[in-house]
């Protein structure tokens, strides 16, 4: 159980986590987005073997952003009816100001939280068959989002080979932000050669294996949906289901 999200069938969860994000466009109270939001965290507790350092590294962009919206909308918002809450130096908060605060930071943490679950849970080649066999995605277009994934690890490696190349030729790094910026250009055309070398020699490889573009019937490796991803599902509509329900009573 400690790897259902992991085995859960990527186009499933793809759905659940775009219906959960469109559900909670619609809702303007603090409270739906912040239980979401502690229910993703708790699932992937439970559920998945996630790294929580690297999940707290990415997460930290997120909720700079939504401070930002909470301190913004207190200090800019126009709607200003309400009882007053609270009070910092002589600026009063209304109970309306709060709520709107809180319901946009919230929801941006609601929306980080899903998204990095999909993102730490999901294999990307599993997540693109699982497009073609479940969601008749074109083969053409699969496969080149993948190629072009595959890519950037090898890009990246590149960039690494190119830089050590230029320091042995004895390139000095300037001080200067915007000499280093304006000679980054030594570094990306090279690296766009090779990417051109590259994706026509993908190309030539996939035409030599008899790839078409067609759709296929049969598959290597068959992703299919089963039990656990219906009970995963239940547990992500759960979830949405209570924090929607405190908006109702």
């Amino acid at each position: 159980m400690k790897q259902a999200l992991h085995k859960m069938n990527p186009s499933v969860k793809f759905l659940i986590i775009t219906v959960c994000m469109l559900t909670l466009a619609f809702f303007f109270n603090p409270w739906t987005p912040l239980i979401c939001w502690g229910g993703v965290i708790l699932l992937q507790l439970c559920f998945s073997t996630i790294d929580w350092k690297k999940w707290l590294l990415f997460m930290i962009p997120f909720l700079i952003m939504s401070f930002g919206y909470f301190w913004t909308t207190i200090v800019f918002a126009e709607d200003r009816t309400g009882a007053v809450v609270w009070s910092v130096f002589q600026y009063d908060i209304t109970r309306t100001q709060l709520d709107h605060a809180l319901s946009l930071s919230f929801r941006v943490l609601a929306f980080a939280g899903l998204s990095l679950l999909f993102a730490f849970t999901t294999d990307p080649t599993k997540f693109i068959l699982s497009l073609m066999q479940q969601l008749k995605l074109s083969p053409k277009i699969a496969y080149s989002i993948l190629v072009g994934y595959q890519f950037l690890p090898v890009m990246k490696e590149e960039f690494v080979h190119i830089q050590q190349a230029h320091r042995l030729r004895g390139a000095v790094r300037d001080r200067n932000a915007i000499v280093r910026l304006w000679n980054v250009r030594r570094l990306l055309l090279p690296m766009l050669a090779g990417a051109v070398r590259k994706a026509e020699r993908s190309a030539f490889a996939m035409e030599a294996r008899g790839f078409t573009g067609e759709k296929r019937v049969e598959f290597y490796q068959v992703v299919r949906v089963g039990k656990n991803d219906v009970v995963m599902s239940a547990l992500f509509i759960f979830i949405l289901a209570a924090g929607c329900a405190i908006t109702l009573k």
